[in-house]
């Protein structure tokens, strides 16, 4: 959005996410310009890095880097768990988004899941292949599970303070999760996941669980829970929706790069969720992904239409 990109040629990322006024201003843009029924908080899943002890930064046209990534026990023995205050920005500007709404929709807090934030702390940035995070879940269980028991320690106070100032729904996100099989994630990273989600469901709100790729093993990530399941482009949603039993509300999934097609090309694939959906209640309207730089803005603005004016 040009709204954005204005904001973004003057601030870093990272200044943006820690300066509340700005965070919140960057928040507000897509309800006001697209007309969405939910704001998101404009954030970083990699934030809590730094209060762990990470050094963080991001790099024009390259992605995240962590100068000091975790690769050994005493690199996870040496992460901190006690400085989450330090995050303190994201709740200050959550306060003011809501204060800003006034009650106009809701807000949308985030973190990581487990296996994305280990990826990124043991890769130093992103990966294509994962190697060294699975060489060292495979070749170092008691170091992994102590890194993602970290990891989650972290977590459940970062995701339990943008509730007490107003989140009203945490969406964890598990980006790189479709790297695992589906025995992998069973062992090794259900259990965090689990132990995460539910530690904020006892905060009171609900819980969106999305992650990419997990298409071939719905079901587990079902059974580490959440009360609203996100799913990606590349499973059909009713059949994703079926295969864990209609046991919790299903998000998703329309293809991001969809909207850079013709728009009677788009509306067929609008429709086609909508159609599979078949107005079954517990669905949330969403991308499988996030946004891409160069999505055309009224294409989104004509998605939004078209799942409000279809029949039913």
């Amino acid at each position: 959005m040009a709204e954005y990109r204005r904001i973004r040629a003057e601030h870093s990322l990272l200044e943006i996410c820690k300066t509340p006024r700005l965070a919140a201003e960057v928040t507000l843009q897509p309800v006001d310009v697209l007309d969405v029924d939910a704001a998101i908080i404009f954030a970083d899943l990699l934030l809590p890095f730094e209060p762990m002890g990470l050094k963080l930064e991001f790099l024009a046209g390259e992605g995240p880097l962590i100068r000091n990534p975790v690769r050994s026990p005493s690199d996870v023995e040496g992460l901190e768990t006690r400085h989450v205050q330090e995050l303190d920005y994201v709740a200050e500007a959550i306060s003011e988004v809501k204060k800003l709404m006034n009650g106009r929709v809701p807000l949308i807090g985030f973190v990581g899941a487990p296996f994305t934030l280990a990826s990124y702390m043991i890769e130093g940035g992103s990966s294509r292949s994962y190697v060294r995070t699975k060489s060292l879940m495979y070749h170092d269980p008691k170091t992994w599970n102590r890194l993602l028991a970290k990891i989650v320690e972290v977590l459940i106070p970062y995701a339990a303070s943008q509730v007490s100032h107003g989140a009203d729904v945490i969406q964890v996100f598990d980006s790189w999760v479709g790297a695992l099989t589906p025995a992998d994630y069973e062992r090794h990273l259900l259990p965090h996941s689990r132990t995460l989600i539910r530690a904020i469901q006892s905060t009171g709100v609900p819980v969106i669980h999305f992650s990419t790729g997990g298409g071939s093993f719905l079901p587990l990530l079902h059974q580490a829970g959440g009360d609203v399941l996100g799913v990606d482009w590349r499973v059909s949603i009713d059949e994703a929706w079926a295969s864990i039993n209609h046991g919790a509300a299903i998000q998703g999934n329309l293809d991001p790069v969809a909207l850079f097609a013709p728009l009677d090309v788009l509306r067929r694939s609008v429709h086609d969720i909508l159609r599979r959906v078949n107005g079954r209640p517990g669905f949330i309207f969403n991308l499988g992904h996030g946004v891409l730089p160069e999505t055309p803005v009224e294409n989104v603005k004509a998605v939004v239409k078209m799942v409000r004016e279809y029949p039913g």
